[in-house]
């Protein structure tokens, strides 16, 4: 549903682009960001929507700033153009915190009032206004149909001051803490609400609310009947697959491994750690792996998560956008909250396996 939203019409290929100078199918450009603070929860996902828009036949950018940990070589690996924004100077970075960084004490971000501040300015690595002039110039060449946006910093003060007039605005969100001037919302979280977001996007906006609407890669869909049919039977622990994100900036990964140490877990069971490769954690956590009584691989970036998750009798994971894989693919897991935004989702799924069960 979201794809043929943006990508135009019902059938196999998308409309043709409304541009004039379009080459075919229509033109979508996505400001999304990972770095070792973000994580790179939000590039995976907006990757996932376009090699669905890319299937489609639309022609997809990514508009990314170089932070530590960037993922603009793996999003270029996939064959997307990324236009690269590069971190701000010392001295804009020194400005005042409301045009950059944390709120100061006595400012708070407003829902309801778009003002170019929220709690998480401070992920932009640049003033807003800098982000919105680098884009504006970008966007202006690309003249795309639609503009999607996944970023906590961002907010209508910035949507305004970049959106072309003819282009559409799609904004993929989790928190509901700041106004939008969208055409469409995600927020594919458990528990949310329609009415969370009354007052902060338009009264036409498109709002695609809940799980229903997670983006998931095919092989999960793919995959399920053959993964809950391998969990009929009773549970013997051989496969255990440990994920807490691609960065894990504070080595929760390495605090798993270290209680592992005490656990009575089968001489057989085979232990699959999962990060990517820019997490700053890693070489610890290897060392941790082989202080291990158990076969423990450390793998990085992998393209076969799916099948991973599958063949997994328990999982240790976050929870995060990895929830809804998991979930799909009915792997019993371990869920740790690694994040504040991740609060409502560990307690909401806790509260749905209850009533389940």
């Amino acid at each position: 549903m979201v794809v043929q939203s943006l990508a135009g019409g019902t059938g196999e290929r998308a409309t043709v682009s409304y541009r004039p100078d379009a080459r075919g199918g229509k033109v979508v450009a996505i400001r999304v960001d990972a770095s070792l603070e973000i994580g790179t929860g939000h590039v995976m996902r907006c990757l996932t929507l376009a090699r669905a828009l890319r299937g489609a036949g639309a022609e997809c950018h990514f508009l990314c700033r170089e932070h530590p940990g960037n993922l603009t070589e793996m999003i270029e690996a996939e064959g997307f153009v990324v236009h690269r924004l590069p971190m701000a100077a010392h001295d804009e970075t020194s400005q005042p915190q409301a045009e950059h960084g944390r709120l100061k004490d006595d400012q708070e971000a407003q829902p309801n009032v778009p003002n170019g501040v929220s709690e998480h300015s401070h992920w932009l690595g640049a003033d807003w206004r800098t982000d919105a002039e680098a884009c504006r110039t970008i966007l202006k060449g690309l003249i795309p149909d639609w503009l999607i946006v996944d970023h906590y910093a961002l907010d209508a003060c910035w949507e305004k001051a970049v959106l072309p007039a003819s282009t559409r605005l799609m904004v993929i969100d989790d928190l509901a803490d700041r106004a939008h001037i969208a055409n469409i919302l995600l927020d594919q979280n458990l528990g949310r609400r329609e009415a969370d977001y009354d007052n902060m996007v338009p009264e036409g906006c498109h709002r695609l609310i809940g799980p229903r609407y997670a983006l998931l890669r095919p092989e999960f869909a793919e995959l399920r009947e053959k993964s809950l049919a391998r969990r009929r039977d009773p549970l013997e622990l051989k496969r255990l697959l440990i994920s807490l994100g691609g960065v894990d900036k504070d080595n929760a990964t390495g605090a798993v491994l270290e209680a592992l140490k005490s656990c009575g877990l089968p001489e057989s069971c085979h232990i699959t750690v999962v990060m990517g490769a820019s997490a700053p954690w890693l070489d610890n956590v290897r060392a941790k792996a082989d202080e291990l009584p158990w076969h423990c691989d450390v793998v990085v970036n992998v393209t076969d998560m799916a099948e991973r998750m599958t063949q997994a009798d328990l999982a240790i994971g976050a929870a995060g956008s990895t929830s809804w894989e998991r979930c799909c693919l009915g792997v019993p897991t371990l869920m740790l909250e690694l994040a504040e935004n991740q609060k409502g989702i560990a307690g909401r799924s806790i509260r749905l396996a209850r009533l389940i069960t």
